[in-house]
């Protein structure tokens, strides 16, 4: 009875939605693929006071994962407009990937303020097809509030173990899907449509530690949390890291 009236629920969100996903075929997607990194940007110094501590905690170790030598090669996985910057250790050498060109303006603007660390290069490619990366290439590999949206966990997944090196480690921070037994879970079933539309593609209902316990590394380290005051539907997350 409960899944019914969800689904219910959910079919008249879509039915309220249909305007928006008549524009969006009409074109309005690309318009608001240039808004969104702008509306991305104001968004994370929110999401950042909020997460800070959680992100202090879940970066404090990146450092162990250098080379011998004592450089670390990290490449992001949908940067956005760098909100994991000042996260990283001094020294540490950025590649910077993300399927949006229109992030630029506002990742330089990172760059600028975040000058502890060095930017190889700037990457327009999906987290599915990082060809452009080489095989074993890098020391860490981040992914923050990234797998919600792309369009394979799998396959993203399996790039990231292709291009790191045997040691290397992927770190995330990613909002999941609630308990069943939650009014969270309800509501994150009920308005998806909605907020994917609006959130350029973000699911709320992915299970996405399941997807890490299957992508085959050799150590996973992973913890549930409820983010602190941000909306109720991406309250609850996962963060860790794998080692592969």
């Amino acid at each position: 009875m409960w899944s019914c009236v969800m689904t219910l629920c959910r079919l008249v969100c879509v039915a309220l939605s249909s305007p928006l996903y008549l524009l969006w075929f009409l074109g309005l997607r690309g318009v608001y693929r240039r808004l969104f990194p702008f509306l991305a940007y104001n968004i994370t110094f929110s999401y950042n006071d909020k997460m800070h501590k959680m992100k202090r905690e879940l970066f404090r170790n990146l450092a162990r994962f250098a080379d011998a030598d004592g450089t670390l090669r990290l490449l992001e996985i949908g940067c956005g407009s760098g909100a994991n910057f000042e996260f990283y250790p001094y020294g540490c050498t950025v590649v910077c990937t993300d399927p949006n060109r229109h992030v630029e303006p506002y990742l330089r603007a990172s760059m600028d303020a975040n000058e502890h660390l060095t930017y190889e290069k700037v990457l327009v490619l999906s987290g599915e097809d990082m060809t452009e990366v080489q095989d074993e290439s890098m020391d860490v590999v981040v992914c923050t509030l990234v797998l919600c949206s792309v369009n394979n966990v799998e396959k993203v997944l399996q790039e990231v173990r292709r291009i790191l090196r045997k040691g290397g480690a992927l770190y995330f921070l990613e909002h999941v899907v609630s308990d069943p037994s939650t009014w969270t879970y309800f509501c994150q079933h009920v308005f998806e449509p909605l907020w994917s539309l609006l959130g350029d593609g973000c699911m709320v209902t992915r299970a996405t530690w399941k997807n890490l316990e299957a992508a085959g590394f050799a150590e996973l380290h992973l913890q549930h949390i409820e983010a602190p005051q941000v909306s109720l539907l991406i309250r609850p997350h996962i963060m860790g890291y794998s080692v592969k």
